[in-house]
């Protein structure tokens, strides 16, 4: 089992970053919003699950360890394979797919790609009492990825702000931005930024 890699950054096209671990180069599948904090020449390190079939040996990465807890979880749900539980964890984090759990929102797990509604469903009653909330959350599915918002989450990482933070504050903005401001870059990260305030600035 390879639980996590440590390497240069060699590539990253859209959801798979190639990572050279002594002289090899690995082929991670990433969720897009993971994707977007590799740079390619920079070191990182990732936790990994690697997922063995027949015919194919894949691995897929993790920023934090319980992205991977749950990664795991979720492939142990009739119906649920390696691929729809990175698509899973592409639109929800950890806590935000512990509290639809908890509060049994399987609407949350339906609007993912590929999931539908008896996977939901399923989801839901097979992992109920597994997974704890840890911090404070909103239930409802955060605001759809746009290539606004990860050009704005992108924007906010490069200026120091860690990546949770930056996604959060970008998701806040979307949801008080009007129609315009959604759709134009230097509009919504203003907003963001005024979500972050001035004391985020001096903590770089």
């Amino acid at each position: 089992m390879i639980s996590s890699v440590r390497g240069t950054v060699l590539a990253v096209q859209g959801t798979a970053a190639v990572i050279e671990v002594g002289g090899v180069g690995l082929s991670v599948q990433v969720t897009p919003r993971h994707g977007l904090t590799l740079r390619v020449g920079s070191e990182a390190t990732v936790r990994t699950a690697l997922v063995v079939r027949e015919d194919d040996l894949s691995l897929y990465g993790f920023a934090e360890a319980d992205e991977l807890v749950v990664f795991d979880l979720l492939r142990s749900v009739t119906g649920v394979g390696p691929r729809s539980a990175m698509g899973v964890l592409a639109v929800l984090d950890p806590d935000q797919i512990a509290a639809a759990i908890a509060s049994e929102d399987d609407a949350a797990f339906r609007k993912v790609s590929g999931i539908g509604p008896k996977t939901a469903k399923l989801i839901v009653v097979s992992l109920a009492g597994k997974l704890v909330v840890t911090h404070s959350v909103r239930p409802s599915t955060p605001a759809a990825a746009t290539p606004v918002h990860d050009s704005v989450v992108l924007a906010l990482i490069g200026l120091g702000w860690p990546e949770r933070t930056a996604l959060q504050a970008v998701e806040d903005a979307m949801a008080g931005a009007t129609e315009l401001e959604r759709e134009t870059v230097p509009a919504l990260l203003r907003l963001a930024l005024s979500r972050l305030g001035p004391q985020a600035v001096s903590n770089k």
